[in-house]
């Protein structure tokens, strides 16, 4: 069936405006970060009970009257994370609708080349994100998730940009929506784990007592504590895991139906095994007496570079079985 260059058109244009939303709510919230210091010192004086300004004199009780109350004014810093929140979900029903109207534009799976398999991973991160981080003390952590969704975006947006187009020959096959679609919300999940365990060491290297004196220290105060941090890493990460290799055992299974081999090492077969197993000793030094804390966290980083590293080296540098995904 011939291209929909109409709903094509649409669903860049919805590609573009998440990009502009999710900048505007990194704005707001890298804004939250800066203005944060001045809200200790308020609740300081109201809480220190020793003001130059007297209390007021409660008003008489008096039977049958309605004394007004008046709820305490929230700080502007939470009143503007609250603001970004809200406009997160703006970005992401628009990336959301790219996705869909890019599948309605080619009739087929959005997921047939490395432009649609980011924007896809960065709609799962960002939806995982907004259902295990809405809770006040994780808002922090958006400012930090959204970096490095944003620089895959503008990547996919800008050097991995293809028209909509059909898929290549070897991509015609109904294991293309499962295979991709299981690798591509794995690889969103990492993400989220991935930006968790730097946080977690980066939560761990600042002082309690002078959090306050730069702005490093008043981005720590905003993340959650780093028992939290290291807890959601390891939860996503349990997540993503077995997603992910779901995801490697579908591929081998389409790859026995289009090569006639279940596993060629191919350097995508390779590099996503060695990702997956970085994942297992994650896990396993999680659970580990003495590998616990920063150990792990390393490993849990270093299997989301291979990740990172498989996305971008072996689609683009490397030639294999897989090169098709990359720019074409």
């Amino acid at each position: 069936m011939p291209i929909d260059e109409t709903i094509a058109s649409y669903s860049d244009l919805a590609f573009k405006s998440a990009i502009v939303i999710y900048a505007l709510v990194w704005i707001m919230l890298v804004w939250q970060f800066a203005v944060t210091r001045t809200v200790p010192v308020a609740r300081e004086l109201v809480t220190a009970g020793g003001g130059s300004e007297p209390a007021p004199e409660a008003a008489p009780d008096v039977p049958g009257r309605i004394v007004p109350t008046e709820r305490p004014k929230r700080p502007f810093p939470e009143r503007l994370g609250n603001m970004a929140f809200a406009v997160l979900f703006v970005g992401f029903g628009a990336h959301a609708v790219s996705i869909v109207l890019r599948g309605f534009a080619t009739h087929r799976f959005p997921l047939g080349n490395m432009f649609e398999f980011i924007s896809m991973a960065c709609a799962a991160a960002v939806l995982l994100g907004l259902v295990l981080l809405r809770e006040q003390r994780y808002r922090g952590m958006w400012a930090f998730l959204l970096t490095p969704v944003l620089i895959l975006l503008f990547l996919a947006g800008t050097k991995l940009h293809v028209d909509a187009a059909p898929v290549v020959p070897a991509l015609k096959s109904y294991w293309l929506p499962i295979h991709v679609t299981v690798v591509s919300i794995g690889s969103g999940v990492f993400l989220v784990s991935g930006v968790s365990s730097l946080l977690f060491l980066f939560r761990i290297r600042q002082p309690a007592g002078r959090e306050s004196e730069n702005f490093l220290g008043r981005m720590a105060r905003l993340l959650p504590d780093a028992q939290s941090l290291d807890r959601l890493a390891y939860r996503t990460t349990i997540i993503g895991f077995p997603i992910f290799g779901a995801g490697v055992i579908l591929g081998a299974i389409w790859a026995e139906a289009a090569w006639g081999r279940f596993w060629g090492w191919d350097p995508k077969e390779t590099c996503s095994f060695i990702a997956w197993v970085l994942y297992a000793a994650y896990l396993h030094a999680r659970a580990t007496s003495g590998w616990r804390d920063t150990k792990a966290a390393w490993i849990n980083i270093a299997g989301f570079i291979a990740m990172l590293f498989n996305l971008f080296i072996i689609n683009i540098v490397v030639s294999g079985l897989h090169s098709y995904a990359g720019l074409n």
